[in-house]
């Protein structure tokens, strides 16, 4: 009988302990349990921040705190979010993938508990720090084990799964938000959470090997972490790709955090139609991210289809720049919708192809590399957030120029500094010199 040693990654046979293929091996044949673990990874941090929205106006009153202060606990639990994985990125590189993670997902559910039983809203916007920062090890080390185990179209089909599941968090997460408030008062969505994160710290322990090998770790402390980002953000492709997905995700958080305002406020829908469009529309990412995956990863160059991704988000957002600005005169609802749709399929093609591209290039540091990929997304999303508003509550063409803007951004730092025709002549030349 075989077992896997999850740190060693050899075997033992009848009590022997013999030379075998790492747990990467291993951990490749559980196929869809690993796919569904790494997915509830990427997902716990949007459901973190989704499933607590409802509870806003409640948590006001209960803690006798301002909504301006009640707000921070978002911030808090975002920024947590961005930085965390700068920690954890670098931490799993020299330790492996499971130390930190099962650390960050106890230090999650201990952040949790308390959040749940915070006497003052500044009590609850510390611990929604440290849950965030505790979280990011999720989203860190799933994407860095996705490196672990696959390279290439592999990887990219991967991803394009991995949005299937992380995509439909923020549709529900708000929807059982409000099912939790109708039976209890807004602490039991810490409650419900502190319990997801439970299970999902048992099935971590159980189920996903680790898959760094001691022999691809890295040693050092701060320093030979900060050398490493230092040689990542030096690698023009690498920094090129993470810019353009951390620009694509900002045109994403920008529709985020205006669409509310823009259709209910603006365009005059009822918070049902608003929740339906917002469904329709993640659908449509999680749609089209599924489609790269299983028919255009493979037959489609990765840069070609982030191509076809970028040019969509900006002919897109162009088209709502248009509209909402009155050039075609009065529109209604339905061409805006529809024009927010198409760009949020866009998504779809622009994400995954992204972080494939982006990993295929640092197979040494996944760790670190994920980390600063997710934190640069982070980080330009919190800045494009609150200028969607500064035009006042009347117009939603500030939505528009920024979302315009990072698509301009994200297409000249794709072909700038990716330079993807490079890439496609040395492909030719290699298939010309073996004769394929």
């Amino acid at each position: 009988m075989e077992r896997l040693m999850p740190e060693s990654g050899q075997k033992t046979t009848q009590g022997h302990i013999t030379e075998s293929a790492p747990a990467v091996t291993a951990t490749r044949r559980t196929g869809l349990l690993v796919t569904l673990v790494l997915g509830g990874l990427t997902a716990l941090p949007p459901l973190s921040m989704d499933m607590y929205l409802p509870a806003l106006p409640e948590v006001t009153g209960a803690l006798n705190a301002p909504a301006a202060t009640v707000q921070l606990t978002l911030t808090a639990c975002l920024a947590g979010m961005a930085l965390g994985q700068l920690v954890v990125g670098p931490m799993s590189d020299k330790w492996g993938r499971r130390r930190p993670l099962l650390i960050g997902m106890i230090v999650y559910v201990l952040a949790t508990a308390v959040c749940a039983l915070a006497p003052t809203a500044e009590t609850l916007i510390g611990f929604r720090l440290l849950q965030g920062l505790a979280g990011a090890a999720g989203i860190v080390i799933a994407r860095a084990v996705v490196r672990d185990l696959y390279d290439g179209v592999e990887m990219a089909r991967f991803f394009s799964t991995l949005m299937l599941i992380s995509g439909v968090a923020p549709i529900i997460a708000p929807l059982i938000g409000g099912q939790i408030l109708r039976i209890t008062d807004w602490r039991g969505v810490f409650y419900v959470l502190t319990v997801i994160g439970i299970l999902l710290t048992l099935v971590v322990w159980r189920f996903l090997a680790e898959t760094l090998p001691p022999e691809r770790r890295h040693e050092g402390g701060v320093g030979q972490a900060l050398r490493t980002m230092k040689g990542l953000l030096t690698d023009r492709v690498f920094a090129g790709y993470m810019l353009t997905g951390g620009l694509a995700f900002a045109a994403l958080f920008a529709y985020i955090s205006a669409s509310p305002f823009v259709v209910q406020e603006i365009y005059g829908a009822s918070p049902q139609t608003f929740s339906l469009l917002f469904g329709l529309n993640s659908i449509g990412l999680v749609a089209v991210g599924q489609i790269n995956g299983k028919l255009l990863v493979g037959r489609v160059s990765l840069d070609k289809a982030l191509g076809w991704g970028l040019g969509t988000i900006l002919v897109s957002s162009l088209a709502l720049l248009l509209m909402t600005s009155g050039v075609f005169g009065e529109v209604g609802l339905v061409p805006i919708a529809a024009g927010l749709f198409v760009l949020m399929s866009a998504m779809g093609l622009a994400m995954p192809n992204t972080n494939a591209q982006a990993l295929m290039r640092t197979p040494h540091a996944a760790g670190s590399a994920s980390a600063l990929l997710g934190t640069t997304s982070f980080l330009v999303g919190a800045v494009a957030s609150p200028l969607v508003g500064i035009a006042g509550e009347h117009t939603a063409v500030p939505m528009a120029v920024v979302q315009l803007t990072c698509a301009v951004l994200a297409l000249a730092c794709f072909l700038g500094l990716c330079r993807p025709w490079q890439t496609t002549r040395a492909t030719n030349a290699a298939k010309a010199a073996t004769g394929i």
